[in-house]
């Protein structure tokens, strides 16, 4: 006969130990992600105290990254975590996506790759298509409008140059930064990469508009056309071409 296993409510913990108390005498930072998660869940199931049920639920999918990745139909599948539990859980990761893009939008200025990266990693590392967006900035790099142009690989899902100006121009931007994502987590520019952003830096410029960037973003990792000095090259191109 299996032996009952014994759990002692976190109730019955010392009160430096149990996580809420921890939380508010040494702030959040101090809590492991599973000592958080379990103040989320306030209670665990028979047999199981808050804390097992979140190490169960990280140990399941491998990370807190994976745990917010991973889709409701695996979720209804652990014992404990009922329907009510993962609107909640739901809820929150999205209120932490809309309050990381409120603040980002806040910002007066977009200085740098790294800016971007802060406000459309999150939400554009974990796809499982590629996804091609335009960062819309008015002349004091002030973020006016973020839009999705295309869903599929880019050899299939054509970028035009001139639906691209069209857009900028429909909203009066004076710089672009383009992003999209590689599913493969691979963030090295392909040839087709390359060959699409020579050309919308090209039909920018010739209207006068700059091409900030383009971002590239993967598996904790991306790749910058200007940080890689491939937008200032193609501009020199561009003049070369030109010039008489």
């Amino acid at each position: 006969m299996p032996k009952n296993r014994y759990t002692q409510a976190i109730a019955n913990w010392p009160a430096e130990e149990r996580p809420r108390e921890k939380l508010l005498l040494k702030g959040p930072e101090s809590l492991t992600n599973a000592e958080l998660l379990a103040i989320f869940l306030r209670i665990g199931v028979k047999g199981k105290s808050a804390i097992d049920l979140a190490q169960e639920l990280l140990s399941r999918f491998s990370s807190l990254r994976g745990l917010y990745a991973a889709p409701i139909e695996e979720l209804q599948t652990v014992l404990g975590i009922g329907q009510a539990k993962i609107a909640q859980f739901k809820a929150v990761i999205e209120m932490s996506k809309r309050y990381l893009a409120e603040g980002f939008q806040n910002r007066r200025y977009v200085e740098s790759s790294d800016d971007v990266l802060k406000f459309l990693y999150q939400e554009m590392r974990d796809l499982d298509q590629e996804v091609f967006k335009i960062v819309l900035l008015n002349g004091q790099n002030h973020i006016l409008k973020i839009v999705e142009v295309t869903k599929g690989s880019l050899t299939a899902a054509q970028i035009y140059p001139r639906e691209v100006v069209k857009l900028a121009l429909r909203y009066s931007a004076a710089a672009l930064v383009f992003v999209h994502n590689h599913p493969s987590g691979v963030v090295e520019p392909s040839e087709n990469d390359k060959r699409i952003t020579r050309d919308l830096v090209f039909a920018c410029l010739l209207i006068g508009m700059k091409v900030h960037d383009h971002i590239i973003i993967g598996d904790n990792n991306k790749f910058s056309f200007a940080d890689a000095g491939l937008i200032e090259q193609y501009a020199k191109e561009l003049d070369a071409r030109n010039s008489p």
